[in-house]
């Protein structure tokens, strides 16, 4: 056995006789995710009580059949672990909740190969990570731009990277985000719900495209300001881009946005004052069920202090 394996003994439940082995083990072992055990079965590390290895994930699983299930010791991420400080809101052994401050990459990209809220991960929970699909990383379930603010959740386990993951599917998710935006929208709350793709102008620009991912978005205006609003968004799914797409559909683009942005003059003069130059628009709360224990979980952030200075200043002008 490979040094830093570790082994654990998995027994099949009655009810789940006859169903493939893959899931019948994931169904007995929850915090293995259902495609880490297809790839150990395949590589040989799934031994039934005669000591054979079962390659086969479609083969029938017999009730109270036991296996010793091998788990190798996770392979090192490459990317490097860096100490970046990081805002903690909440930590467990499955979970971390941070407030990323605007200007933070969250993964590893062209361009972006270090100094990111992944590298910040890989040292802040060095130890701590269990492999997730048999890499030692964080598992992020979802992200935020490098220029947005706010509450993001990355997983430490396989069993909270596969819970997660679910929930963010079924868009069950508590997603809120404040945002300052051009006009006063009329009416002061509604629903947008257009489709959002890649723009097939600009492969770097979102688009409402007909045929594109389902998106809705539910808008309030918490209060008016000079030339401007304070929204909040709640997402029902969570495209790229999309709160700052669907609110530039309808005519109020966000304050400061370099791409979907059309910033009036008014407005341009403040920000180069303020020297706020990111859109405005940060994630306020997040709230989801712990994927381990069932606790219902919420978190909420305050605007960080460029984003509040912006607001104080077109709220005492209007």
């Amino acid at each position: 056995m490979d040094r830093g394996a570790e082994i654990i003994q998995v027994r099949i439940a009655g009810v789940a006789d006859g169903l493939r082995l893959d899931r019948a083990l994931a169904d007995a072992a929850p915090s293995l995710s259902r495609e880490r055990l297809k790839a150990l079965i395949t590589s040989g590390n799934v031994v039934d009580e005669r000591g054979e290895a079962s390659r086969d994930p479609s083969r029938k699983a017999i009730g109270g059949q036991l296996f010793n299930v091998t788990l190798p010791a996770p392979i090192p991420l490459g990317n490097e672990a860096q100490d970046i400080a990081l805002h903690v809101v909440f930590e467990d052994d499955h979970l971390i909740v941070i407030d990323k401050p605007a200007g933070l990459v969250v993964h590893p990209a062209a361009g972006n190969l270090d100094g990111t809220l992944v590298n910040a991960l890989l040292h802040h929970c060095a130890g701590q990570l269990s492999g997730i699909g048999g890499v030692a990383r964080p598992g992020i379930v979802h992200r935020i731009d490098k220029d947005t603010s706010g509450l993001m959740v990355a997983a430490k386990s396989d069993a909270a990277h596969t819970g997660l993951a679910a929930q963010f599917a079924a868009h069950s998710i508590d997603r809120r985000y404040k945002a300052i935006v051009t006009g006063r929208p009329q009416p002061s709350e509604g629903t947008i719900d257009k489709p959002l793709a890649r723009s097939p102008s600009n492969r770097k620009k979102i688009a409402i495209v007909q045929g594109g991912k389902h998106a809705i978005t539910h808008y309030r205006m918490i209060r008016a300001l000079k030339g401007a609003a304070l929204i909040e968004c709640r997402l029902e799914t969570g495209r790229t881009h999309q709160v700052r797409v669907h609110m530039a559909s309808i005519g109020h683009a966000l304050l400061g946005d370099p791409v979907y942005g059309g910033t009036k003059q008014q407005h341009r003069a403040l920000l180069e004052a303020l020297g706020f130059r990111r859109q405005a628009l940060h994630a306020a709360r997040l709230g989801f069920i712990h994927p381990v224990n069932s606790n219902a979980l919420s978190f909420d952030s305050e605007m960080p202090s460029d984003m509040q200075e912006l607001y104080d200043t077109l709220y005492s002008l209007g």
